[in-house]
């Protein structure tokens, strides 16, 4: 009688095998990670905070128009900008702030897109000088993975911020927490990015609460680097995209629509 033994190898075999991908447009998953963000409270505090992904042409940058809040994104709030931030396509201005996402792709030739936010775990653990701490296997994705810029370098508009925080990124790592600020995360897909941005955030809940009971235990750094590895696989980052995408399009069926904001 035939063994059948169920390893990693074979559950990936399986998950692509039968993964049947959603075909959106850039702009549509961009609005899709804008309404999925504010959703799980990115944009709790107004404004701050800019999502960008490259564009078809070399040196260009999809982002979300100045003054509109991610949870309210339509297809016609978001601009094509090019690295000077003058606007090729759409209406209105770019968040000045959106500058120091070109240090980190000037950095990073790897990065397709970047969510910067300030949720309130994030910007709760920023407060406390502490890193992330990887002790519970949804945080694992950060294992070796998340750098940490423990000096806020004042607000993000200009290059002197941008060179400190894509330094502190550094040249491989996803995400980074900022001191006194709150997150960036740089994906290889605009999903990646996304998915990492709301990882994050429950990581540091979880932290945040965990904290307040006891003593964090880490995961043992070999079985983290197992999980990370498997949990940020592209089939896995797509489906769990996908997932939130869900959710976002059953709140509001017409988010995909052209009507701008305001």
């Amino acid at each position: 009688m035939e063994e059948k033994t169920l390893t990693r190898a074979r559950v990936d075999m399986e998950i692509a095998k039968k993964l049947v991908p959603v075909r959106r447009s850039a702009r549509e998953r961009l609005v899709l990670t804008c309404r999925m963000l504010g959703s799980h409270g990115h944009w709790y505090g107004g404004l701050a905070g800019q999502l960008t992904t490259k564009g078809e042409r070399e040196g260009t940058f999809w982002t979300l128009r100045f003054g509109v809040g991610a949870d309210e994104a339509t297809l016609s709030d978001l601009i094509l900008v090019d690295e000077h931030l003058n606007v090729l396509e759409g209406d209105s201005l770019a968040n000045p702030a959106v500058r120091f996402h070109l240090w980190v792709y000037r950095a990073r030739p790897d990065v397709q897109s970047i969510v910067h936010t300030h949720p309130p775990a994030v910007s709760a653990l920023s407060m406390t000088g502490q890193a992330l701490k990887v002790a519970q296997m949804d945080a694992t994705p950060f294992h070796e993975n998340c750098s940490y810029l423990a000096e806020w370098p004042g607000l993000p508009i200009g290059d002197d911020e941008g060179h400190a925080i894509a330094g502190a990124l550094g040249p491989k790592n996803k995400a980074l927490l900022l001191a006194h600020h709150g997150l960036l995360t740089a994906g290889v897909s605009l999903e990646e990015a996304a998915v990492l941005a709301i990882w994050l955030e429950q990581a540091a809940q979880a932290q945040l609460r965990a904290a307040a009971v006891g003593q964090i235990r880490e995961i043992r750094p070999e079985l983290a680097a197992e999980s990370r590895d498997f949990l940020l696989k592209p089939e896995i980052v797509d489906l769990t995209f996908q997932y939130f995408a869900r959710q976002v399009l059953r709140a509001d069926p017409t988010c995909l629509s052209a009507t701008p904001a305001g």
